[in-house]
């Protein structure tokens, strides 16, 4: 029960937020991660937080509110061109020239077929 008094703090005097302990916050409040998992983005400032102690020190996680949260904002033809570039450079291999249909590894930097040695002996 101490965290729980901890971390009790709705009028925002101790913390400058609202505070809550961990699961305990109102049910129209929402993170971010769960709202963009129900088709919506914080489109306000932080409305709350959630505190806790971790074995990494105090933890927190800032609250959105549902009500004003909104669709995503629309990518504009430029910025769709943009991330498609990035998502093929992700697939082309710099060693053999191809794009795959799949990511590089980050760690080995070339296509499987490449970091095999298969491409050399064929």
């Amino acid at each position: 029960m101490g965290a729980v008094r901890k971390y009790w703090d709705p009028e925002g005097t101790t913390y400058g937020l609202p505070t809550w302990p961990w699961k305990w916050a109102p049910s129209h409040l929402r993170t971010r991660d769960q709202l963009v998992a129900m088709g919506l983005r914080p489109h306000q400032p932080i409305a709350a937080q959630v505190m806790w102690d971790s074995k990494r020190g105090v933890r927190r996680a800032y609250l959105y509110d549902v009500a004003l949260a909104g669709p995503p904002k629309r990518r504009s033809a430029g910025q769709v061109a943009s991330l498609e570039a990035a998502r093929r450079k992700r697939r082309t291999c710099p060693t053999c020239g191809r794009e795959r249909e799949y990511y590089l590894s980050t760690a080995l930097k070339e296509c499987t077929t490449c970091a095999d040695g298969l491409a050399a002996a064929a």
